[in-house]
Protein backbone atom coordinates (compact mmCIF):
# COMPACT_ATOMS: atom_id res chain seq x y z
CA UNK A 1 0.00 0.00 0.00
CA UNK A 2 1.22 3.27 -1.17
CA UNK A 3 0.82 6.47 0.92
CA UNK A 4 -2.40 8.54 -0.05
CA UNK A 5 -0.47 11.82 1.80
CA UNK A 6 2.77 12.39 2.75
CA UNK A 7 2.07 15.52 5.19
CA UNK A 8 -0.58 15.08 7.70
CA UNK A 9 -2.11 17.23 10.41
CA UNK A 10 -3.47 15.75 14.12
CA UNK A 11 -5.52 18.17 16.72
CA UNK A 12 -6.38 15.81 19.62
CA UNK A 13 -8.26 16.86 23.11
CA UNK A 14 -7.20 16.00 26.31
CA UNK A 15 -9.43 13.91 28.72
CA UNK A 16 -10.74 13.66 32.00
CA UNK A 17 -11.89 9.92 32.55
CA UNK A 18 -13.45 8.39 35.93
CA UNK A 19 -15.59 11.51 36.77
CA UNK A 20 -15.82 10.71 39.61
CA UNK A 21 -18.33 7.03 39.69
CA UNK A 22 -17.78 6.09 36.67
CA UNK A 23 -14.43 4.33 36.76
CA UNK A 24 -12.36 3.10 33.99
CA UNK A 25 -15.75 3.85 31.26
CA UNK A 26 -17.06 7.29 31.91
CA UNK A 27 -14.82 10.42 29.71
CA UNK A 28 -15.36 14.07 29.33
CA UNK A 29 -13.77 15.78 26.11
CA UNK A 30 -11.80 18.71 27.07
CA UNK A 31 -10.78 21.74 25.15
CA UNK A 32 -7.10 21.76 25.56
CA UNK A 33 -5.28 20.38 22.63
CA UNK A 34 -2.55 18.82 21.10
CA UNK A 35 -1.44 19.78 17.95
CA UNK A 36 1.07 17.42 15.91
CA UNK A 37 2.42 17.74 12.55
CA UNK A 38 3.78 14.69 10.41
CA UNK A 39 5.59 14.25 7.50
CA UNK A 40 6.66 10.66 5.80
CA UNK A 41 10.45 11.28 4.87
CA UNK A 42 12.01 8.99 1.82
CA UNK A 43 15.43 9.42 3.37
CA UNK A 44 14.64 7.32 6.57
CA UNK A 45 15.16 8.17 10.37
CA UNK A 46 12.56 9.71 13.16
CA UNK A 47 12.91 13.26 13.90
CA UNK A 48 10.84 14.63 16.45
CA UNK A 49 10.53 18.47 17.79
CA UNK A 50 8.69 19.55 20.43
CA UNK A 51 7.52 22.58 22.13
CA UNK A 52 5.10 23.48 25.17
CA UNK A 53 4.36 20.25 27.86
CA UNK A 54 6.55 17.43 27.79
CA UNK A 55 9.69 19.17 25.64
CA UNK A 56 12.07 18.33 28.21
CA UNK A 57 11.41 14.71 29.01
CA UNK A 58 9.75 12.94 26.10
CA UNK A 59 11.85 11.09 24.05
CA UNK A 60 13.06 12.36 20.31
CA UNK A 61 12.73 8.68 18.72
CA UNK A 62 10.78 6.04 18.09
CA UNK A 63 10.20 5.37 21.73
CA UNK A 64 8.07 8.52 21.82
CA UNK A 65 4.36 7.16 22.88
CA UNK A 66 2.41 8.78 19.31
CA UNK A 67 5.41 7.12 17.31
CA UNK A 68 5.06 3.71 18.44
CA UNK A 69 1.22 3.99 18.03
CA UNK A 70 1.68 5.68 14.61
CA UNK A 71 3.99 2.58 14.36
CA UNK A 72 1.89 -0.22 15.08
CA UNK A 73 -0.96 0.85 12.86
CA UNK A 74 1.15 1.19 9.80
CA UNK A 75 2.18 -2.03 9.86
CA UNK A 76 -1.54 -3.18 10.60
CA UNK A 77 -2.39 -1.07 7.32
CA UNK A 78 -0.08 -2.80 5.18
CA UNK A 79 1.90 0.89 5.23
CA UNK A 80 5.61 0.91 4.44
CA UNK A 81 7.79 2.33 7.71
CA UNK A 82 9.09 5.18 6.10
CA UNK A 83 11.14 8.19 7.85
CA UNK A 84 9.13 10.20 9.93
CA UNK A 85 9.37 13.91 10.83
CA UNK A 86 7.52 15.04 13.86
CA UNK A 87 6.12 18.34 15.33
CA UNK A 88 4.26 18.48 18.47
CA UNK A 89 2.85 21.51 19.74
CA UNK A 90 1.66 19.88 23.13
CA UNK A 91 -0.42 21.61 25.42
CA UNK A 92 -2.25 18.52 27.47
CA UNK A 93 0.24 18.35 30.52
CA UNK A 94 2.17 14.96 31.34
CA UNK A 95 1.12 12.50 34.07
CA UNK A 96 -1.37 14.82 35.61
CA UNK A 97 -4.63 13.05 34.93
CA UNK A 98 -5.74 14.54 31.78
CA UNK A 99 -5.21 11.60 29.06
CA UNK A 100 -2.08 12.40 27.98
CA UNK A 101 -1.61 9.02 26.88
CA UNK A 102 -4.45 7.96 25.39
CA UNK A 103 -4.09 11.58 23.45
CA UNK A 104 -1.05 10.93 22.45
CA UNK A 105 -1.71 7.07 21.34
CA UNK A 106 -5.05 8.44 19.40
CA UNK A 107 -2.84 10.92 17.61
CA UNK A 108 -0.53 8.03 16.18
CA UNK A 109 -3.06 5.69 15.29
CA UNK A 110 -5.15 8.68 13.78
CA UNK A 111 -2.19 9.99 11.57
CA UNK A 112 -1.38 6.39 10.22
CA UNK A 113 -5.11 6.43 8.89
CA UNK A 114 -4.82 9.84 7.18
CA UNK A 115 -1.54 8.54 5.94
CA UNK A 116 -3.29 5.56 4.35
CA UNK A 117 -6.29 7.47 2.43
CA UNK A 118 -8.61 4.60 3.36
CA UNK A 119 -12.00 6.98 3.84
CA UNK A 120 -13.52 3.71 4.76
CA UNK A 121 -11.70 3.83 8.57
CA UNK A 122 -13.16 6.50 10.48
CA UNK A 123 -13.59 7.31 13.96
CA UNK A 124 -14.64 4.19 15.14
CA UNK A 125 -11.79 2.49 13.81
CA UNK A 126 -9.45 4.46 15.76
CA UNK A 127 -11.48 4.44 18.71
CA UNK A 128 -11.22 0.56 18.41
CA UNK A 129 -7.49 0.42 17.60
CA UNK A 130 -6.59 2.78 19.96
CA UNK A 131 -8.80 1.52 22.92
CA UNK A 132 -6.78 -1.93 22.33
CA UNK A 133 -3.50 -0.59 22.52
CA UNK A 134 -4.19 2.17 25.81
CA UNK A 135 -6.14 -1.27 27.37
CA UNK A 136 -8.90 0.56 28.23
CA UNK A 137 -11.27 2.83 26.61
CA UNK A 138 -12.28 5.75 29.29
CA UNK A 139 -9.64 8.63 28.24
CA UNK A 140 -9.54 7.05 24.53
CA UNK A 141 -13.29 7.26 23.36
CA UNK A 142 -13.54 11.36 24.38
CA UNK A 143 -10.36 11.60 22.95
CA UNK A 144 -11.72 10.36 19.61
CA UNK A 145 -15.51 11.11 19.60
CA UNK A 146 -15.28 14.43 21.98
CA UNK A 147 -18.07 14.87 24.58
CA UNK A 148 -19.37 12.68 27.61
CA UNK A 149 -18.57 9.05 26.24
CA UNK A 150 -19.54 6.18 28.27
CA UNK A 151 -17.29 2.70 27.35
CA UNK A 152 -17.66 -1.07 27.53
CA UNK A 153 -15.81 -3.99 26.84
CA UNK A 154 -18.29 -6.34 24.91
CA UNK A 155 -17.29 -10.12 25.23
CA UNK A 156 -19.44 -12.65 23.95
CA UNK A 157 -18.13 -15.36 26.09
CA UNK A 158 -19.34 -13.95 29.08
CA UNK A 159 -21.86 -11.42 28.22
CA UNK A 160 -24.18 -13.51 26.19
CA UNK A 161 -26.27 -16.15 28.29
CA UNK A 162 -26.67 -18.63 25.59
CA UNK A 163 -24.38 -20.02 22.52
CA UNK A 164 -25.17 -17.30 19.59
CA UNK A 165 -24.81 -20.45 17.22
CA UNK A 166 -27.22 -23.28 16.23
CA UNK A 167 -31.10 -23.03 17.81
CA UNK A 168 -31.01 -19.48 19.35
CA UNK A 169 -33.16 -18.23 22.19
CA UNK A 170 -35.15 -15.26 21.42
CA UNK A 171 -33.61 -11.90 20.94
CA UNK A 172 -30.16 -13.48 20.84
CA UNK A 173 -30.11 -12.50 17.10
CA UNK A 174 -29.59 -8.91 18.00
CA UNK A 175 -26.23 -10.21 18.27
CA UNK A 176 -25.10 -10.73 14.52
CA UNK A 177 -22.29 -8.32 13.94
CA UNK A 178 -21.89 -7.14 17.22
CA UNK A 179 -18.17 -6.87 17.13
CA UNK A 180 -15.99 -8.15 20.54
CA UNK A 181 -14.45 -5.77 21.76
CA UNK A 182 -14.41 -1.85 23.17
CA UNK A 183 -17.80 -0.24 22.19
CA UNK A 184 -18.54 3.78 23.03
CA UNK A 185 -21.62 5.70 24.07
CA UNK A 186 -21.34 9.45 23.32
CA UNK A 187 -23.46 12.05 24.67
CA UNK A 188 -23.68 15.89 23.82
CA UNK A 189 -23.07 18.05 26.58
CA UNK A 190 -25.04 20.85 27.77
CA UNK A 191 -23.49 23.93 26.93
CA UNK A 192 -24.04 25.58 30.51
CA UNK A 193 -21.61 23.33 32.03
CA UNK A 194 -18.29 24.12 32.84
CA UNK A 195 -14.86 22.42 33.40
CA UNK A 196 -12.71 23.51 35.76
CA UNK A 197 -9.37 22.06 36.22
CA UNK A 198 -6.63 22.46 38.62
CA UNK A 199 -3.37 21.31 37.94
CA UNK A 200 -0.49 20.79 40.06
CA UNK A 201 3.01 20.40 39.56
CA UNK A 202 3.37 17.11 40.98
CA UNK A 203 2.91 14.24 38.83
CA UNK A 204 1.31 10.61 39.28
CA UNK A 205 1.72 7.80 37.08
CA UNK A 206 -1.45 5.82 36.22
CA UNK A 207 0.23 2.30 36.93
CA UNK A 208 1.17 3.61 40.18
CA UNK A 209 -2.28 4.77 40.64
CA UNK A 210 -3.77 1.19 39.76
CA UNK A 211 -1.25 -0.62 42.61
CA UNK A 212 -3.20 0.32 45.76
CA UNK A 213 -7.02 -0.38 44.50
CA UNK A 214 -8.59 -3.43 45.80
CA UNK A 215 -9.56 -6.77 44.02
CA UNK A 216 -12.87 -6.29 45.87
CA UNK A 217 -15.09 -3.54 47.07
CA UNK A 218 -17.71 -3.66 49.28
CA UNK A 219 -21.18 -4.16 47.79
CA UNK A 220 -23.29 -0.85 49.56
CA UNK A 221 -20.39 1.12 48.32
CA UNK A 222 -20.85 -0.60 44.34
CA UNK A 223 -24.39 0.25 44.91
CA UNK A 224 -23.77 3.76 45.45
CA UNK A 225 -21.81 4.26 42.55
CA UNK A 226 -24.27 2.40 40.43
CA UNK A 227 -26.94 5.00 40.97
CA UNK A 228 -24.21 7.98 40.55
CA UNK A 229 -23.05 6.86 37.97
CA UNK A 230 -26.29 6.31 36.12
CA UNK A 231 -27.23 9.89 36.98
CA UNK A 232 -24.34 11.44 35.75
CA UNK A 233 -25.28 12.01 32.34
CA UNK A 234 -28.70 12.73 32.55
CA UNK A 235 -27.33 15.68 35.01
CA UNK A 236 -24.83 16.85 31.85
CA UNK A 237 -26.99 16.67 29.17
CA UNK A 238 -30.39 18.45 30.36
CA UNK A 239 -29.63 21.83 30.62
CA UNK A 240 -29.61 24.48 33.02
CA UNK A 241 -31.89 24.18 36.49
CA UNK A 242 -32.21 25.37 39.61
CA UNK A 243 -31.00 21.72 41.20
CA UNK A 244 -28.64 20.86 38.18
CA UNK A 245 -25.32 21.75 40.59
CA UNK A 246 -26.47 19.77 43.55
CA UNK A 247 -27.45 17.08 41.37
CA UNK A 248 -23.80 17.41 39.56
CA UNK A 249 -23.03 17.19 43.21
CA UNK A 250 -24.24 13.93 44.28
CA UNK A 251 -23.39 12.71 40.47
CA UNK A 252 -19.81 13.04 41.05
CA UNK A 253 -19.52 11.29 44.46
CA UNK A 254 -17.10 8.12 44.18
CA UNK A 255 -16.43 5.48 46.69
CA UNK A 256 -14.74 3.38 44.03
CA UNK A 257 -11.43 4.51 43.31
CA UNK A 258 -10.63 7.59 44.98
CA UNK A 259 -10.33 7.05 48.77
CA UNK A 260 -7.91 4.28 48.16
CA UNK A 261 -5.63 6.63 46.12
CA UNK A 262 -5.73 9.31 48.68
CA UNK A 263 -2.42 8.76 49.98
CA UNK A 264 -0.55 8.55 46.72
CA UNK A 265 -1.77 12.25 46.22
CA UNK A 266 -2.62 14.17 50.00
CA UNK A 267 -2.61 17.62 48.13
CA UNK A 268 -5.08 16.63 45.47
CA UNK A 269 -7.14 14.98 48.18
CA UNK A 270 -7.46 17.46 50.57
CA UNK A 271 -8.22 20.14 47.66
CA UNK A 272 -10.92 17.95 45.86
CA UNK A 273 -12.55 17.07 50.18
CA UNK A 274 -12.65 21.18 50.23
CA UNK A 275 -14.20 21.75 47.14
CA UNK A 276 -16.78 19.34 47.84
CA UNK A 277 -17.59 20.71 51.55
CA UNK A 278 -18.01 24.09 49.66
CA UNK A 279 -20.80 22.61 47.62
CA UNK A 280 -18.54 22.29 44.68
CA UNK A 281 -18.80 19.22 42.06
CA UNK A 282 -15.40 17.99 42.34
CA UNK A 283 -13.53 14.53 41.67
CA UNK A 284 -9.68 13.45 41.33
CA UNK A 285 -9.48 13.81 37.08
CA UNK A 286 -8.65 10.23 35.98
CA UNK A 287 -5.66 8.76 37.97
CA UNK A 288 -5.15 12.09 39.62
CA UNK A 289 -3.42 14.34 40.41
CA UNK A 290 -5.17 16.72 38.91
CA UNK A 291 -8.65 18.15 40.14
CA UNK A 292 -11.84 18.58 38.27
CA UNK A 293 -14.91 20.67 39.08
CA UNK A 294 -18.14 20.49 36.75
CA UNK A 295 -20.37 23.33 37.33
CA UNK A 296 -23.56 24.65 35.48
CA UNK A 297 -22.81 28.07 35.29
CA UNK A 298 -19.36 30.76 35.30
CA UNK A 299 -17.73 29.51 38.64
CA UNK A 300 -14.07 30.81 38.05
CA UNK A 301 -14.09 33.70 40.35
CA UNK A 302 -15.87 31.86 43.39
CA UNK A 303 -13.31 29.31 42.91
CA UNK A 304 -10.17 31.38 42.25
CA UNK A 305 -11.04 33.67 45.56
CA UNK A 306 -11.33 29.81 47.35
CA UNK A 307 -8.59 28.28 46.57
CA UNK A 308 -6.45 31.96 46.52
CA UNK A 309 -4.62 31.54 49.70
CA UNK A 310 -3.58 27.87 50.51
CA UNK A 311 -3.44 26.58 47.29
CA UNK A 312 -2.63 28.99 43.90
CA UNK A 313 -0.69 31.13 45.94
CA UNK A 314 2.10 28.53 46.64
CA UNK A 315 2.70 28.00 42.51
CA UNK A 316 2.60 24.57 42.99
CA UNK A 317 -0.80 24.94 41.34
CA UNK A 318 -2.89 26.76 38.70
CA UNK A 319 -6.79 26.80 37.50
CA UNK A 320 -7.55 26.57 34.23
CA UNK A 321 -11.43 27.13 32.93
CA UNK A 322 -11.78 25.30 30.01
CA UNK A 323 -14.39 23.98 28.06
CA UNK A 324 -15.85 20.44 26.92
CA UNK A 325 -14.26 19.63 23.80
CA UNK A 326 -17.35 18.78 21.11
CA UNK A 327 -15.07 17.77 18.11
CA UNK A 328 -12.75 15.00 19.21
CA UNK A 329 -9.65 14.16 17.11
CA UNK A 330 -9.39 16.43 14.22
CA UNK A 331 -7.09 15.17 11.13
CA UNK A 332 -6.21 16.94 8.18
CA UNK A 333 -4.37 16.38 4.68
CA UNK A 334 -1.66 18.76 4.89
CA UNK A 335 -0.18 17.61 1.33
CA UNK A 336 -0.61 15.30 -1.35
CA UNK A 337 1.45 12.35 -2.08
Amino acid sequence: MQYASSRVGVSVPATSANLGPGFDSMGLGLAVRDEMTFEALASGGTSIEIEGEGAQTLPRDERHLVVQALRRTQEYLGLPLTGLALTAHNRIPQSRGMGSSASAIVAGVSAAVAFSGRTDLGKDFIFNVAAQMEGHPDNVAPAVFGGLTVSWDFDPATDIPAPITGDRGPGLSVFDGYERGFHTCRYQVDGSIHPYLFIPTATLSTETARTVLPEKVPYAHAIRNIARAALLPAVLTHGPTDTVNAELFSATQDTLHQDYRKDLMPDSWQLMTQLRSAGFAATISGAGPCVLVLHSGDTEEDLRQMAASEWLASGRWKLVATQVDTEGVIISKKGEV
